[in-house]
């Protein structure tokens, strides 16, 4: 009976983490296509709702902050564009923006049993990471481009980001579980010793 108390909050537990992923990552992808002025265009939701070109914008705001504590210079071009001062620069795509992995998280904290407030820390603590992670990445694409580098054993930048923010993710799933953030189910009177 202990096994299949446990196998159905396993599932129980997946079944949220798949809802809550399926809801942001293409609740995510339904903004970015409505606020795209080609296809499915509403002016309400790129007005009110688009927050996805609100994230592009603070990635290159933290990308320009970052760079200029090493003395690099960039500015803002059009098509959310940001350029080293006198030399080259890149596009901020909206796969650019990392929300399948922000997705992730969340619907992962969210699914997980606990306390909000912890769960919110959580939340929170991991965002900032995962965000800061990018932040990197588009800084040494920029500085890449810049100054023809190679790509480090052939991988683009989004697998190298892929690589680096699933890795913080399963590593942040351990101390999670360890904090004790997350509840251990409770052992069965038998299990425990208890008869």
């Amino acid at each position: 009976m202990p096994s299949l108390l446990k196998d159905k909050a396993f599932l129980f537990f997946v079944a949220k983490f798949l809802l809550i992923f399926a809801f942001l990552y293409y609740g995510t992808l339904l903004i970015i296509g409505l606020s795209a002025t080609d296809g499915y265009y509403s002016p309400f939701v790129a007005q009110y709702l688009d927050f996805v070109s609100q994230l592009k914008w603070g990635l290159m705001k933290s990308t320009k902050f970052l760079l200029s504590l090493f003395g690099i210079e960039t500015y803002f071009a059009p098509n959310f564009s940001i350029k080293i001062v006198n030399g080259r620069g890149v596009r901020i795509a909206m796969s650019c923006v990392g929300y399948g992995v922000y997705s992730f998280w969340i619907a992962f904290i969210l699914a997980s049993a606990g306390k909000w407030f912890l769960k919110i820390l959580w939340v929170c603590g991991g965002l900032l990471l995962l965000w800061t992670i990018n932040v990197v990445r588009i800084s040494l694409f920029l500085l890449a481009v810049d100054r023809n580098w190679p790509m480090p054993l052939g991988l683009d930048h989004h697998t190298w980001f892929n690589i680096f923010a699933y890795g913080a993710i399963f590593t942040m799933m351990y101390f999670f579980y360890k904090s004790g953030s997350a509840p251990r189910q409770p052992e069965s009177k038998n299990e425990s010793g208890q008869g």
